[in-house]
């Protein structure tokens, strides 16, 4: 039992490596830029007061959003998805696949679980490692050991995977960190350009100076690229795996079958309200498990023909009525009747506490 816990430590400490890196780097540059720039070769005071009034609010919300980048829990599987202990051993001992998808497809209708992705072969997802039934969106990460919820990536410089959880902070902490860099390089050139002219007095603060234009000059160049992707993910609805292998609904492969329109898929990660957008607070829509689609109404939440029996209720239905005009949906009605053109929503409605339902959509 020592040997694994030890192991465990071990291996754990090595996964923090990036993340002290990170957090070494910014207090470095916080005593370079603060003291050795502002404080001691700057001479202007009314230039100092400026660098130091623009640079400390930078600085905290790029701290704030990684620190919540980090220690946000990922999504997991709520545990209706996983099967009861008599299902599961019957799952286990089955003789061949096709007894196995009809384990799975009793499961989910008698639960009536939200699920409308597929595998290749058409049958309803399941890891046989949490040994559950996988939510749309929802991969296993083999760093955290568990099923994660619209899981993005496993991001080592910040130890933690990007998901439904974390993906609005992971994106606002690319963004901060990058003004963060842009402003050091901006604010430090002329004393960069001034250590190569000899304008610099003589001492080793200089030499702080200058590894600080170089090193946010570098790192901003590497996060305008990872940054800049990551916002066409947002615009598009897509996770970096799904950008690499579409999700299969029932109709086959659709790279495209969350996309809602840009606004929509904004307001999907950064939520309806406008003054919480920049902030690492979590304002996300829905409940990371169902998500409204741009399919047919036909191709509903419900994999393997697995539709809801007429009158059932999902245990995932928000109960609180929603105001159809200040919802994804209402707008979505509004595109239709104005003759915008917008990739039609199915028949599942965000709110910011949950999803709930609208059945008259699908009659339209």
């Amino acid at each position: 039992k020592m040997a694994p816990l030890v192991a465990r430590c071990c291996l754990a400490g090595l996964r923090s490596i990036p993340v002290v890196f990170i957090v070494a780097v910014i207090v470095w540059s916080y005593y370079a830029y603060v003291l050795q720039m502002c404080a001691w070769t700057v001479e202007n005071t009314g230039e100092k007061v400026i660098y130091l009034v623009l640079y400390h609010p930078l600085l905290f919300m790029f701290a704030w959003a990684y620190w919540k980048t980090i220690f946000t829990p990922v999504g997991t599987v709520p545990k209706e998805f996983y099967l009861p202990p008599a299902d599961l051993e019957r799952f286990e001992h089955a003789d061949n696949e096709d007894i196995q998808r009809d384990i799975l497809v009793k499961v989910v209708r008698e639960r009536n679980l939200p699920v409308q992705c597929r595998t290749n072969s058409g049958a309803i997802r399941y890891c046989e490692k949490c040994k559950c039934v996988k939510p749309d969106r929802c991969h296993h990460c083999s760093v955290c050991g568990a099923c994660v919820l619209k899981m993005d990536h496993h991001c080592p410089w910040v130890n933690n995977c990007v998901c439904y959880t974390t993906y609005k902070f992971f994106v606002l902490f690319l963004g901060y960190a990058l003004l963060y860099c842009l402003y050091i390089a901006a604010t430090s050139a002329q004393y960069f350009v001034k250590f190569w002219t000899g304008g610099l007095e003589q001492g080793g603060g200089r030499f702080h100076i200058l590894f600080l234009f170089f090193v946010s000059f570098m790192f901003g160049l590497s996060l305008v690229s990872l940054f800049g992707y990551h916002l066409y993910l947002t615009c598009n609805n897509r996770s970096t795996l799904e950008s690499f292998r579409a999700p299969i609904f029932r109709g086959g492969p659709e790279k495209d079958g969350f996309n809602l329109g840009r606004n929509n898929n904004f307001i999907e990660v950064f939520g309806e309200e406008k003054k919480k957008w920049f902030l690492p607070i979590f304002t996300s829509c829905g409940d990371g498990v169902m998500y409204p689609t741009r399919l047919a109404p036909g191709n509903s939440y419900s994999s393997m023909d697995t539709s809801t029996p007429t009158g059932a209720t999902s245990p995932f239905q928000n109960n609180k009525s929603v105001n159809d005009s200040e919802t994804l949906l209402g707008r979505q009605q509004k595109y239709l009747e104005e003759g915008v053109t917008e990739p039609p929503i199915n028949n599942a409605v965000f709110d910011n506490q949950g999803v709930t339902f609208q059945d008259e959509f699908t009659k339209m």
